[in-house]
């Protein structure tokens, strides 16, 4: 699928959804960097922005991506409305093709999974090469199928944070897995109904020397 394609293709999907006015932040991200010194983050794959404006509240400056223009457009908004806007920087990026510029001291990864074409090993590969030293880079993937997920495949392979980590090729006397666990949570789908996923966790930091 073209570039073009898949910016068209989750401009509708965020399109249809009403405008959230207060999103909210991921249990994973919130348990990892709370009590880390504010720095400089990068979210790839903002959508609504709960991330992106809680990691701005904490006194991050956060560049957030996202492939959909809307999506991009009403982060920016919300967050001058909240006060925000000085600590966030909202771009559109489709990650297969072009990838924010700088060095940052967190890049956040959930969910980045897509019906659509994306290397996402190349992708977040990237990330962990735009870390400074003692970065972290937390990438948080689905491990089970929730009643809501689109893809319901009972046969579909949730990979492993092991494997997503071997995956990156990532050579280890530069950067170190300091996590890669698979913890269970209860989880609010769309409409409201609630059910036990599992997640996988995976924090890659690089090293300082």
């Amino acid at each position: 699928m073209s570039t073009d394609d898949a910016r068209t293709s989750w401009d509708g999907i965020y399109a249809a959804r009403p405008v959230a006015t207060d999103p909210r932040p991921n249990v994973r991200l919130t348990e990892t960097v709370t009590g880390l010194p504010p720095g400089d983050a990068l979210e790839l794959g903002c959508g609504e922005g709960g991330d992106t404006l809680w990691l701005a509240r904490q006194g991050w400056r956060v560049t957030a991506v996202d492939v959909s223009a809307v999506a991009v457009e009403r982060l920016t908004t919300l967050a001058r409305s909240l006060g925000l806007g000085d600590r966030v920087t909202a771009e559109r990026h489709d990650l297969g093709a072009t990838f924010p510029e700088g060095g940052f001291d967190l890049v956040t990864a959930h969910y980045l999974h897509t019906p659509l074409e994306l290397d996402r090993a190349t992708v977040l590969r990237r990330a962990a090469h735009a870390l400074r030293p003692g970065g972290r880079l937390l990438v948080v993937d689905h491990g089970s199928t929730a009643p809501w997920s689109w893809n319901q495949d009972p046969d579909v392979h949730h990979p492993s944070p092991q494997e997503v980590a071997e995956g990156l090729a990532l050579d280890p006397t530069t950067w170190t897995v300091e996590r890669a666990d698979a913890p269970r949570r209860t989880a609010t789908g769309p409409d409201g109904t609630t059910a036990e996923v599992t997640d996988h966790v995976l924090i890659v930091v690089r090293r300082t020397a």
